[in-house]
């Protein structure tokens, strides 16, 4: 199986506030009070999760990058 270059996540507004950002294939969640925030927070928490893992065994190839959706409220009028 070839290496995957990208690491999936979605952020999506929390429950109650902020947001949360979730990885799609990896057991990494986190949460800020702005999107930006959560942005940081997943970047520093797959960076964590990864950190002296044998990539090849996670199927990355080396230094992958993360692909963020954002699920986002439609405003009505």
């Amino acid at each position: 199986m070839k290496p995957r270059h990208t690491i999936q996540a979605v952020i999506r507004s929390g429950d109650e506030s902020g947001y949360v950002a979730e990885c799609v294939d990896f057991p990494v969640v986190t949460q800020g009070a702005t999107v930006e925030e959560s942005l940081s927070n997943l970047r520093e928490a797959v960076g964590l999760m990864l950190d002296g893992e044998d990539l090849a065994a996670w199927n990355l190839s080396p230094n992958p990058s993360i692909v963020v959706m954002i699920e986002l409220e439609p405003d009505y009028a």
